[in-house]
């Protein structure tokens, strides 16, 4: 199966050339260190930087340039920085072609929970409301169970939902899924791993239909 960075290089993959992407926090961070050769992408994070480059270097960090993660991060040449507002116009005003999230749950109609567990502190939601109400391409990126072995992958997710009938595809350790009318479609699964390993992973409907090739990372 898959570690982070391994879903990560996957998602790597989804890019195209020309694509503005926003990175949300987590997994989907790592993303920015494996763009594909011959692929120029811009990454978007929601605190105000257009042109996030990869990670730095131990030693080469800077405060003051961090992601909306509060990460440090590096920026590319062209990068620019910018207030909130014109962030959140960039996302509502659909000007961002992909988004990858990280998320808690999934159902098999493609909702999203990703900020909230009841009774939990949390910060507060985010930019995660608006990314999945303007997205029109939503990849979410999440380990497929969670640490008491339960599926992440449901029926009906159970938190409280940050979207609804908005996810297209999720990365996970275990495979790679298509957001359908039927439920989730299996399109690749991780090194390794069965089809059965997968199944009885998910809860959600889980769609497989003829061989399911390994995934290339």
């Amino acid at each position: 199966m898959l570690d982070k960075n391994g879903i990560a290089k996957r998602i790597a993959k989804e890019l195209q050339d020309g694509y503005f992407v926003n990175l949300g926090i987590g997994i989907p961070t790592l993303v920015a260190n494996y763009i594909p050769q011959g692929i120029d992408v811009e990454f978007q994070s929601e605190n105000g930087v257009l042109g996030m480059g990869p990670f730095p270097f131990e030693g080469e960090e800077d405060a003051d340039i961090i992601n909306a993660g509060k990460q440090t991060i590096t920026t590319m040449p062209g990068a620019s920085f910018f207030d909130s507002a014109t962030s959140f116009s960039m996302i509502r005003g659909q000007h961002v072609d992909l988004t990858i999230l990280g998320a808690m749950e999934v159902s098999e109609s493609g909702d999203i929970a990703n900020w909230k567990i009841p009774g939990k502190m949390v910060k507060g939601m985010g930019g995660a409301m608006d990314l999945v109400a303007s997205a029109e391409n939503i990849i979410v990126a999440m380990m497929h169970t969670n640490k008491a072995g339960k599926s992440k992958l449901l029926k009906k997710c159970s938190l409280p939902l940050t979207g609804v009938n908005c996810v297209k595809k999720v990365v996970t350790n275990l495979a790679l899924m298509e957001i359908t009318e039927d439920g989730f479609k299996l399109l690749e699964r991780a090194p390794g791993v069965s089809v059965e390993e997968i199944e009885n992973a998910t809860e959600g409907k889980l769609i497989i239909e003829g061989e399911i090739p390994e995934m290339t990372i």
